[in-house]
């Protein structure tokens, strides 16, 4: 029994030993993900492209919004999920009570005097006039 009791104890020891001869490394960090590397938000969609894009995929004059090019509805449901998220956020109707195509027609004109600018700004631009928002932060009025 007493060499059994032995070769624990030597076991332990060499265990023992062994952990404290290896190297103890900090624990890093986790890597950051792609999105945490941003330094401004990420804009996905329709919002990224340009007025000029915009303009150019808009039906012609009297043509119903159902029958537009695939590329305008793409706008069109970008603009409807823009609205909803901020209606969300600021607990009001950011269009005042005007429809998605009223919307869409005002950002045309918008655009048609800045084809540069982006279609995300131009849509924040049109929301901020209808007074629904404050500022450039986006922030509900109070």
């Amino acid at each position: 029994m007493g060499d059994h009791s032995s070769l624990v104890r030597l076991g332990c020891a060499a265990g023992l030993a062994l952990s404290l001869s290896l190297p103890v490394h900090a624990a890093e960090p986790p890597p950051e993900s792609p999105v945490e590397r941003l330094a401004v938000p990420a804009l996905w969609g329709q919002g990224t492209k340009s007025c000029a894009a915009y303009l150019a995929s808009r039906p012609g004059p009297g043509t119903p919004a159902g029958i537009a090019s695939e590329e305008y509805r793409l706008y069109r449901q970008w603009l409807a999920g823009l609205v909803t998220g901020l209606n969300l956020a600021v607990g009001r109707d950011v269009l005042a009570g005007g429809e998605l195509d009223a919307a869409m027609l005002r950002i045309g004109a918008l655009c048609e005097k800045q084809p540069q600018e982006d279609f995300f700004n131009t849509s924040l631009r049109l929301i901020r006039s209808l007074g629904q928002l404050q500022g450039d932060s986006g922030r509900a009025k109070q």
